[in-house]
């Protein structure tokens, strides 16, 4: 039972430790007494920081970090006891959740550690490049190679490819939504306003709908599927050619464990 007058540690804010940089972050925080200095010594810059504090601070519901700005002391911060628990936790949440999937998995099992999330379409790629339109530029596109081959752009902030530590040859988890995912027949083009990805395969399966079908599409050259959603009317058929359409700002990259 937890004690009177101490929250208990939010498994929300838990959730981000062995995804990305945002805990690493908070725990500089601590070492440093500065996140600015933090900042530095994980290698991100000090809004990319800012964001990391304030998004496990939404996720905790509570404050993880006080900090003061000037002053004859220079200011700092420091973390809550809020944020040294959550820091605890996740050490420990980490090292069992290694352990398990290390007895579980084995080397060549990753399926296991993808992400809980409602968006149905995981396929797993490597980062190629990261592309900007120069250092100000506050969105990177992110360049990514399946293992079929074929290619998938995702459009994410700066502040984001910093913290997930993105770098070509990283593997990773492309996510998007089922709704975000436009089926066509190869003849009928690209729908309007569509993003850059545009990727070819096959008709598995059609679920029938009043105003559109839900249509699963094996991706050419290979296993991976996707699944999304075909407008009424349509010739789409198992086995019948289709076009998936995903704008590159509904994929959404996370970490593979």
């Amino acid at each position: 039972m937890a004690a009177m007058g101490k929250s208990l540690v939010s498994a929300a804010a838990l959730g981000h430790g062995p995804a990305d940089k945002r805990m690493e972050i908070l725990q500089r925080v601590g070492q440093h007494g500065s996140i600015s200095q933090a900042a530095r010594s994980a290698g991100v810059s000090y809004k990319a920081a800012w964001q990391a504090i304030h998004t496990l601070t939404n996720l905790a519901g509570e404050p993880l970090v006080d900090s003061s700005v000037g002053g004859a002391g220079g200011g700092g911060a420091r973390l809550t006891p809020a944020g040294e628990r959550l820091l605890a936790a996740a050490e420990q949440l980490d090292t069992a959740r290694r352990g398990v999937l290390a007895r579980v998995n084995g080397a060549e099992s990753p399926a296991l550690a993808g992400p809980r999330t409602s968006m149905r379409n995981h396929l797993r790629a490597v980062v190629q490049r990261l592309e900007s339109d120069g250092a100000r530029d506050p969105m990177v596109r992110v360049r990514l190679a399946l293992a079929s081959g074929g290619e998938l752009t995702s459009l994410i902030t700066r502040e984001s490819a910093e913290l997930l530590g993105l770098a070509p040859g990283l593997p990773l988890l492309a996510l998007c939504k089922a709704t975000a995912v436009r089926v066509q027949s190869p003849e009928a083009g690209a729908p309007p306003g569509a993003g850059a990805n545009g990727l070819p395969g096959r008709v598995l399966r059609v679920a029938r709908g009043v105003q559109r079908d839900e249509v699963v599409v094996t991706l050419a050259g290979d296993a991976m599927q996707l699944v999304g959603f075909a407008a009424r009317p349509n010739r789409l058929r198992a086995g019948s050619r289709a076009v998936v359409w995903v704008d590159d700002s509904a994929v959404v990259l996370a970490l593979a464990a």
